[in-house]
Parts: structure tokens; C-alpha cells; sequence
């Protein structure tokens, strides 16, 4: 396992180059300018000296490794000065890749908002977790029961309405008109007490059942179909036959080989949550990555978008990384040594 996990760390290095290359090079190559929003009165040469201070006058590998560094620690670092003969990083080990719009660098923005995303999309992947794969085997023990057509058209609302949708209606039925939750997120709350962390469970029930909701209508459907396809093989048959308890057939037996195909969509559907939690914290206000993305792409601000583009990319490779190790643990045929 060690080797395999190895082998596949040293695959993900170039091929996570190869995705920041592209990533830099594609954006880089878009149209755009940060002076562009700057007043018409400010002379030409000042304009210039802008896009020199933020590094837009030297060459394009020097520009792709200086944002390249900034996901670098010390020593490769020190390493790609030495080989391009070029500075990345100043005396204080600080980046200079900064945002064009706030002039502060990226990486420390995102380490700002990263919190309260992966507090949001972290409790409400559990939360889907937890109620999707309990609905899904029970659904596929109980087949066309009324329990599995209820779930069945639950589960295919679920999925087919957006999550900007099912968020607005939550904050008007449960803070307009019922005046329950809270209905923006105040991500400068503290939590000291019971009461401040009454409050940070009251404002978190919205945004992360939207997500929740969502993610879990489409891993229940997975958990369902592979169940049933499981609850027919011979190795059930046989084990019933010897006597076994139907909990244990069912949840010893049939869930563990059933959770090879869940946990493909699992691994994989966690970047994808991240992308989707973009929309939800626009509507709960939320001060995450997800809007750091948004008011980028509406002010330009090209570097920002950028890495934030990178990290998910960086999060889709590994979570895939994460799926072959645990098919590992679930299949005793699957030997990687």
C-alpha cells in the first residue's frame, strides 16, 4: 500500500504542474487589465507603473513561477531561484503574488476565508453521508415498498432543484417568516459560551442542509443501486442459506462490497460540493472561498482566480488519490503491493 500511495504521490506531481500551467496560461491569456477600473484622470505613465508594481512587465515563465511559488515551501522554493536565477520571494519569505484588487497576497486571503468553507462543506458532506447511505440500503432492502417510493421522489426533488432555490426558500419560510434562523452568516461570531455556540449551530442549519440535502439525494440514488445489485449475487444467497442473521448479510456482507462504487462518488463528489458551495455562500452571505471566487471574477482579479482554480483542481486529485486507497480497505481482492 505504501509503495502504491508513493508511486501515485510522485504521479500527481507533474500532472498537477501540467493543470497550473494551464490554469496560469489560459487566464493569463484573457483579456484583461488592472488599471482598467482606475479613473480616466490617471495619466498613462502612472498606469504603467501600476501593472509594473504588480509584475505584469516581466516575462511569462517568470511570471508563472513566481505564482507557482507561491504554493511552495522554503526549500524547493530556494531551489527554483537558484536554477531560473530569478526571486520569488523576498527577504521576509513572503510571496509577491498579490491580489490586484486588494494589493494583499492571495495565498493569506484564501488561508482567510478557507475556515469557513471547510467548516460549511465538512458538516454538510457528513450530514449527507449519514442520511444517504442508511436511506439507500434501506430503500434497496425494502424495494418498491412505501418507504422506497416515498425516498425515490424525495431524493429525485432533491436533486433535480438548484441549491440557489432551495436556499431561498428556507430563508423565507425560516427567517422571514418564522423568524427562527438567522439569514445571513456572520463569520466574525466567536464562539465563548453556550449561547454564542447556540448561535453558530442556529446560522450553520441553513447552509448546510442546502448542501447537505443535495449531496445526499444523489449519494442515496448510488447507495440504492448498488445495494440491490449486491442483494442478488450468490455469496447472499449462500450466506442466508447457512444461516446467517439478515443484519449481519445485510450490513457485514452486502453494504461493504456495496460501498466500492459509493465511495468513487463520494471521494469525488467532495471538489465538486466545494464548487457548489460557491452559490450557497452567496446566498447566506457566507465570507468563504466560494465568494472570494466570485468577487475576483467580477473585479478581475486574475491571480486570485487562479489559485482558488488550482486548489480545486489540487482537491479533485487527491480525493481521487483518497477513492483507490479506500477500494483497498473495502475489497480484500484489490492488492496494490
Amino acid at each position: 500500500m505504501a509503495t502504491y500511495v508513493t508511486r501515485r504521490l510522485l504521479f500527481a506531481v507533474p500532472t498537477l504542474l501540467a493543470i497550473s500551467f494551464v490554469i496560469f496560461a489560459l487566464l493569463d491569456l484573457a483579456p484583461n487589465d488592472p488599471t482598467a477600473q482606475l479613473p480616466l484622470t490617471i495619466p498613462p505613465e502612472t498606469r504603467e507603473a501600476i501593472r509594473e508594481s504588480l509584475g505584469l512587465g516581466q516575462p511569462f515563465h517568470v511570471r508563472y513561477l513566481k505564482w507557482l511559488g507561491q504554493f511552495m515551501v522554503n526549500e524547493p522554493l530556494n531551489l527554483v531561484e537558484r536554477l531560473w536565477g530569478i526571486e520569488i520571494g523576498d527577504s521576509a519569505g513572503r510571496l509577491r503574488v498579490r491580489s490586484w484588487s486588494t494589493r494583499a497576497p492571495v495565498v493569506d486571503l484564501i488561508a482567510a476565508r478557507l475556515p469557513q468553507t471547510l467548516t460549511v462543506v465538512g458538516i454538510s458532506y457528513i450530514v449527507a453521508v449519514l442520511i444517504a447511505v442508511p436511506v439507500g440500503v434501506f430503500s434497496a432492502y425494502r424495494q418498491y415498498s412505501v418507504f422506497d417510493q416515498v425516498g425515490t421522489f424525495v431524493t429525485m426533488v432533491g436533486f433535480s432543484v438548484p441549491t440557489f432555490f432551495t436556499g431561498t426558500v428556507l430563508i423565507v419560510v425560516f427567517s422571514v417568516g418564522l423568524d427562527w434562523l438567522p439569514s445571513i452568516y456572520d463569520t466574525t461570531h466567536r464562539v465563548t459560551d453556550l449561547d454564542s455556540f447556540g448561535y453558530q449551530v442556529r446560522q450553520m442549519i441553513m447552509p448546510v442542509m442546502v448542501l447537505g440535502l443535495f449531496n445526499a439525494a444523489q449519494l442515496s440514488r448510488f447507495t440504492r443501486s448498488a445495494v440491490l445489485e449486491n442483494l442478488n449475487q450468490d455469496y447472499v444467497r449462500t450466506a442466508r442459506a447457512k444461516g446467517v442473521a439478515e443484519p449481519v448479510v445485510v450490513l457485514a456482507h452486502v453494504l461493504r462490497n456495496s460501498m466500492i462504487p459509493v465511495v468513487t462518488v463520494v471521494a469525488l463528489g467532495l471538489p465538486s460540493t466545494f464548487a457548489g458551495a460557491i452559490i450557497t455562500e452567496q446566498i447566506f452571505r457566507i465570507n468563504g472561498v466560494g465568494q472570494l471566487l466570485i468577487g475576483a471574477i467580477e473585479s478581475a482579479d486574475i491571480p486570485t482566480v487562479q489559485t482558488v482554480t488550482f486548489i480545486f483542481a489540487v482537491l479533485i486529485v487527491g480525493f481521487n488519490l483518497v477513492a483507490d486507497v479506500l477500494y483497498g480497505v473495502l475489497d480484500p481482492r484489490i492488492r496494490y503491493d
